[in-house]
């Protein structure tokens, strides 16, 4: 379900991102998201967006969203994106999200959503009736974020490259149904290479989560540097000497978890790492790691507290933002409307 290669989006290139206001933000996010974002501002035109829409698809505290809105751009900027480079926003202040977020609703088809493996997995269980038709909807919305901008590129997981696959379709079935080819890119996903997914402390086969109940699974950014190295020397491992080669971590979920964490705030490869620390134990191991990530992580928590404690200051950056990313955004959805046919003054 995509355009004939012969009619092709000649625009300008253009990256998109947003991380949901739900919960701190942890070292996964760090490392598999924030790090990248920081690099790819340097290559391409970015926009990278607190998804608070998003956000809402299950039950928030009215009181608490704008102050976690600030939160995930106080993490923005403390980990190095700079805001007169790259656009930083509030999803909630561009209403051409929800407007064209409709139109695509319109479009897209519910065998498409349907085969959404993460809604399957957010919605399984006895109250799987009572799931918000937004959490089901979502994906569309998605879309809607990423073709608002006709952004080109999309720092992607695993766990989204569905999604964004869904966003090539409905792109492609928008250009062809109005009769407007090459309208929309069809947006690629950028890899995000090591480091994308960092996996919990307590268990190396789950996913680094911070809508896991234990804290002790994972780092969040705003821990201290005590909690840091707790967290490290109780992190789950074995008995086993690290091996000096990469097959050697084979079946061993939680070294090889450390290791490529290790490997990530070094900058440096994970045969690199095990040559460094092959045929140690865990007990000269990690508090080499600890160090390494309390003096990786310690700037960046700094730096998100004096942004936190001056929510003036985060408010003027996503205000600016906001401007900005307007101004990309409302041409797009004026041409939209008149490929669709809707009335206008």
């Amino acid at each position: 379900m995509t355009e004939p290669a012969t009619v092709q989006y000649s625009g300008p290139q253009r990256v998109f991102s947003g991380v949901q206001p739900s919960g701190s933000l942890h070292l996964g996010n760090y490392l598999g998201a924030l790090v990248k974002f920081v690099a790819i501002q340097d290559q391409y035109p970015c926009i990278f967006c607190v998804v608070d829409l998003h956000a809402i698809t299950v039950p928030q505290d009215p009181k608490l969203l704008a102050a976690q809105t600030r939160e995930i751009a106080a993490a923005y900027l403390a980990s190095g994106i700079d805001p007169k480079k790259s656009i930083v926003f509030a999803q909630s202040s561009v209403t051409v999200h929800a407007e064209l977020g409709w139109v695509f609703n319109c479009i897209a088809r519910m065998g498409w959503l349907e085969r959404m493996t993460q809604y399957k997995d957010k919605s399984s269980g006895k109250d799987a009736e009572n799931v918000s038709v937004g959490l089901f909807d979502y994906p569309v919305l998605q879309a809607a974020d990423i073709l608002a901008y006709k952004a080109t590129h999309v720092p992607t997981g695993e766990d989204q490259k569905q999604h964004l696959e869904l966003s090539r379709d409905i792109a492609g079935r928008f250009n062809r149904e109005f009769n407007v080819p090459g309208f929309f890119p069809l947006p690629e996903p950028l890899t995000t290479g090591p480091g994308a997914r960092i996996m919990s402390l307590k268990d190396g086969s789950k996913k680094m989560s911070k809508s896991d109940p234990s804290d002790q699974s994972r780092i969040n950014l705003l821990d201290t540097a005590e909690d840091i190295a707790r967290k490290i020397k109780r992190a789950t491992s074995d008995s086993e000497a690290l091996p000096s080669e990469a097959k050697g971590l084979a079946g061993r979920n939680e070294a090889a978890n450390l290791v490529g964490i290790y490997a990530v705030l070094a900058g440096k490869s994970e045969a690199d790492v095990l040559a460094e620390f092959g045929g140690k134990g865990f007990g000269a191991f990690k508090p080499a790691l600890a160090d390494l990530a309390v003096a990786k992580l310690g700037p960046v928590a700094d730096s998100m507290r004096r942004l936190m404690n001056d929510p003036a200051e985060v408010d003027r950056v996503l205000k600016d933002g906001a401007d900005r990313a307007n101004a990309i955004a409302q041409p797009v959805m004026d041409e939209v409307r008149k490929a669709v046919g809707f009335w206008r003054p």
